[in-house]
C-alpha cells in the first residue's frame, strides 16, 4: 500500500520533467516567431560624438525609429581607429538589435593593424551605404603663410616634421590621406591621431594641430565662419557645399581621389528577413527628399545602395587600400 503513493508521485515528477523539457523546446521557437523589432535597437558609432559618423547615425536613427516603431539608440564606442566599436558589434548577438555604423576606415584598418579580433568581410552582414562624404584639407586660419596647397607645401618643406596634422586615429582615411599627401608632395608632417572628429576639431581650432584631412561635415561651419581655411578637397570632383575649393588634383596632385563612405552593417548570421527589412526601410529613408536635403546641407551625398553593392564596395576598397597602405608603408604608430 505504501508503494502506490510513491508510484503516483514518481509519475507526476516524470510528467513535470517532460513538460519542462517540452517548454525548453518551445521557448526558442516562440522567441524566433516574435515579431521584429520588439525592443529598442542599438546603432553603434565607433567614434566620439560630434563627428560625421555620429551626425549621420543620429539623422538615420531618428527616421528609422519612426519607420520601425521602436527607438533606435545611437551608442558611442570609440577607440583604436574605429575597430573597438566594430569588434563589439561583430561579437553581439545576431538578432537585429545591435548594428554598426561602419565606414571606409574599416576597410583600411584591415591592412594597417597586424591583428584584428574580427574579419570585416566575414563577420558582418552589409545592409546599405548611407552616404559618401568628401574629405577636405583644412588649416587653422592663423597659419597665414598657407593660403593654398602650394604655399602649404612650401611651408612644410621649409620646416620638416614641424607642421602637425590630426586624424581620427591610426588606420583611418584621414591617416591614409595624410600619408598619401606626404608621398605626393615630398613633405614630412607630424601625425597626431585622435579618437574622432570631435576632439580633433577642438584641437585644430585651438592650434594644437595645424591641419587635418577630415570629412567636410565637422569642419564646414568653421570654414564658413573663417576659423579654418579650406585648401582643397581630396575627391576627384569639387564639393557642392564648397564649390570654390579646388580638388587636390587641380592643385597639382595627379590621381588623388579618396573620399569617405558610411554604411550600416549587422553581425554575420543575422536572419535575412531582418536585414532585408532594415534595407528596405533604410533605402526608403535615404532616398527620400527630406533626408537628401539634410545630407547635402552637411556636405554628404546620399547613397542607399543594395546589400550586395555595399559588400562589393567593401571587397574592392579593402583591396585598393591594401595596395595604398603597402606603397605608403602605413602602420599603427
Amino acid at each position: 500500500m505504501l508503494k502506490q503513493p510513491f508510484a503516483i508521485g514518481r509519475r507526476r515528477a516524470l510528467a513535470g520533467t517532460a513538460l519542462a523539457a517540452l517548454g525548453l523546446c518551445i521557448a526558442p521557437w516562440a522567441t524566433a516567431q516574435e515579431p521584429w523589432p520588439a525592443k529598442p535597437i542599438s546603432l553603434v558609432v565607433p567614434f566620439p560624438s560630434g563627428g560625421t559618423t555620429d551626425v549621420l547615425a543620429r539623422t538615420l536613427a531618428d527616421a528609422l525609429s519612426k519607420a520601425l516603431g521602436q527607438p533606435v539608440i545611437v551608442e558611442s564606442k570609440p577607440g583604436a581607429g574605429a575597430t573597438l566599436g566594430a569588434d563589439y558589434v561583430a561579437k553581439a548577438r545576431p538578432d537585429g538589435y545591435t548594428l554598426l555604423m561602419g565606414a571606409v576606415h574599416h576597410t583600411i584598418a584591415t591592412s594597417v593593424y597586424k591583428k584584428l579580433p574580427y574579419d570585416f568581410q566575414k563577420d558582418f552582414a552589409p545592409i546599405t551605404t548611407v552616404a559618401m562624404v568628401p574629405n577636405v584639407l583644412v588649416v587653422n586660419a592663423s597659419l597665414t603663410p598657407a593660403k593654398s596647397v602650394a604655399e602649404l607645401v612650401a611651408l612644410a618643406k621649409a620646416s620638416p616634421k614641424e607642421l602637425a596634422y590630426g586624424s581620427n586615429g591610426n588606420g583611418t582615411a584621414q591617416h591614409l590621406i595624410g600619408t598619401q599627401f606626404q608621398a605626393s608632395t615630398g613633405v614630412k608632417l607630424l601625425h597626431v591621431p585622435y579618437k574622432g572628429s570631435g576632439p580633433l576639431t577642438t584641437d585644430l581650432l585651438g592650434g594644437q594641430v595645424d591641419m587635418s584631412f577630415d570629412t567636410i561635415t565637422p569642419v564646414l561651419q568653421h570654414i564658413k565662419g573663417g576659423k579654418l581655411r579650406a585648401l582643397a578637397v581630396t575627391t576627384a570632383k569639387r564639393s557642392a557645399v564648397l564649390p570654390e575649393v579646388p580638388t587636390l588634383e587641380e592643385a597639382g596632385l595627379k590621381g588623388f581621389d579618396i573620399g569617405t563612405w558610411f554604411g550600416v552593417l549587422a553581425p554575420a548570421g543575422t536572419p535575412k528577413d531582418i536585414t532585408a527589412k532594415l534595407h528596405i526601410e533604410m533605402a526608403r529613408i535615404i532616398k527620400s527628399p527630406e533626408f537628401a536635403e539634410r545630407m547635402r546641407a552637411i556636405g554628404a551625398d546620399p547613397i542607399g545602395d543594395s546589400s550586395a553593392e555595399m559588400a562589393a564596395r567593401i571587397r574592392e576598397e579593402t583591396a585598393k587600400f591594401a595596395r595604398l597602405v603597402k606603397e605608403g608603408k602605413v602602420a599603427v604608430e
